[in-house]
């Protein structure tokens, strides 16, 4: 692999563009990607926020599930924000009915932990392994992080809870770095891809 990976954004539903731009900035090649061949010529992904039930319902429809579980299994680098997390969570901890996840990180995540819509909010939050002070992270009905296996490392906390986990190749936080313009997360991310390279 080049400096440059070539990471993918899971653009079956969220704010995929904002995770493009803030990749880019970070100096990957980055791409949308819905399809299984897609997701093959990718040397990392990201799974963004949106709704993660409807995600986990349109991987499936889309014969993706199978093939992103694989690819995390074999070590491929991914990082998940909000939905993403919830995706990326070996268990949840109240699924709605016929709710898959991924799977990856060994943790248990609730759902929706911060509040509804009315209640997101801005925070400040340091995260290790990413230099230069906290970053801001918005929380839109959020999740957050029950408890971690052995295997996973909490890498940040807000109002005492998990909103940020990486496990090997796997990174996930229950904020939104995409949406502030403060792109040093998806530089950490970049920089995981280029170590496996």
């Amino acid at each position: 692999m080049t400096d440059t990976p070539v990471i993918g954004v899971l653009a079956l539903q969220g704010d995929v563009r904002e995770h493009l731009i803030a990749l880019a900035s970070a100096d990957a090649v980055a791409r949308p990607v819905r399809r299984p061949e897609e997701l093959a010529e990718v040397d990392g992904l990201v799974i963004p926020g949106g709704e993660s039930t409807t995600m986990s319902k349109l991987a499936v429809l889309f014969g993706m599930l199978e093939p992103l579980r694989e690819r995390v299994a074999a070590g491929m680098p991914v990082y998940g924000t909000c939905a993403g997390m919830i995706l990326l969570a070996d268990k949840i901890l109240d699924p709605r009915s016929g709710q898959e996840t991924v799977g990856g990180i060994d943790m248990i995540v609730r759902r929706n932990a911060f509040g509804r819509q009315n209640e997101s909010f801005e925070a400040a939050v340091e995260v290790d392994g990413v230099p230069g002070g906290p970053v801001d992270g918005v929380f839109i009905r959020a999740p957050w992080v029950e408890s971690v296996g052995a295997r996973a490392e909490v890498v940040a906390v807000h109002g005492g809870h998990i909103v940020a986990v990486r496990q090997g190749n796997a990174l996930a936080t229950s904020f939104h770095p995409e949406l502030t313009g403060d792109h040093r997360v998806h530089a950490l991310f970049t920089d995981m891809v280029r170590a496996v390279g």
